[in-house]
């Protein structure tokens, strides 16, 4: 499964009583293939808001995904979470939905050793005939895998990719020891061109929703060998990369996002609880960053 260089880790619209707005994330999702060029789309994922959409209403963003990109891009369900037990129920169903593949994050919180992380994504991987896309976030899940493990997880014929938000280090170290045909992804738009040079794949990317098509150029540059090139679109871009996160302060994925598609014409509403939206100091901020 080759899920393309560049992948938008999508929001979740929502209206001003915070339920889904169906209208608006048909809008989103054309948008993002047609104008923003994204090759696939995790749906539910953090950016997402998955700790906050129920069971039904992610079955339910995963068949209308579907159905909206109608073969236009990979679909790529956020099925991970710090219950073995319940990832491996919703990836069964996810599969029966017809997703192209899954996203699981590393179990938050719980702070397993090495060998339960193993155990836990060898067991949803298992479950499965679907390519798996680990997701290594430290920041946010307070332990991470180390390259060992992921190589290890690398093994199973279908781990076939990993979203990787630890160090450029790391991502090398994968890279290295991977088997032929598993892609590592930085999980960090700022260090898309970096991770590529060291041979990373490509970006699961939040500033893509703004950004996208300027990415997919900094992406071909690099790949066609027009370095100088590709490093130029990086700087020009890298402000908005760090902005939709650190804010004048850091606010959390996805509020910043969400508040540039509203600015951009995107009636993606807001966040829900226990996310809160952008003060308007760092409203002001954001503003400022769209170009």
């Amino acid at each position: 499964m080759d899920f393309g260089r560049l992948i938008t880790a999508m929001v979740t619209p929502f209206d001003d009583q915070g339920v889904i707005d169906w209208e608006q994330t048909a809008r989103l999702i054309d948008y993002l293939i047609d104008e923003q060029k994204s090759d696939a789309l995790v749906i539910c994922g953090t950016t997402g808001e998955s700790p906050t959409l129920s069971e039904e209403e992610k079955l339910s963003l995963f068949e209308f995904a579907l159905k909206q990109a109608n073969g236009r891009c990979k679909i790529i369900a956020g099925t991970g979470s710090n219950n073995t037990a319940e990832s491996i129920q919703l990836t069964v169903k996810a599969e029966k939905c017809g997703v192209d593949g899954v996203l699981l994050v590393a179990p938050y919180y719980n702070k397993p050793n090495q060998e339960g992380l193993y155990r836990h994504f060898e067991a949803i991987a298992r479950s499965t005939e679907l390519p798996v896309m680990l997701y290594n976030v430290p920041s946010r899940t307070v332990i991470g895998l180390t390259a060992e493990t992921t190589l290890r997880l690398a093994q199973l014929p279908n781990v076939v990719a990993t979203k990787e938000c630890a160090s450029l280090e790391q991502v090398t170290q994968i890279v290295a020891g991977a088997p032929e045909g598993f892609k590592v992804y930085s999980g960090d738009d700022s260090a898309t061109l970096p991770a590529m040079s060291v041979g990373a794949y490509g970006i699961v990317s939040v500033a893509s929703h703004i950004i996208g098509h300027q990415m997919k150029e900094m992406i071909g540059a690099f790949l066609d060998g027009r370095v100088i090139e590709s490093a130029k679109l990086h700087q020009r871009l890298l402000p908005v990369f760090k902005g939709l996160f650190e804010c004048p302060h850091p606010v959390p994925n996805p509020v910043a996002v969400k508040y540039a598609l509203n600015q951009t014409g995107f009636a993606v509403g807001s966040v829900r609880l226990p996310l809160v939206p952008p003060t308007e100091a760092e409203a002001e901020f954001i503003r400022n960053l769209l170009p």
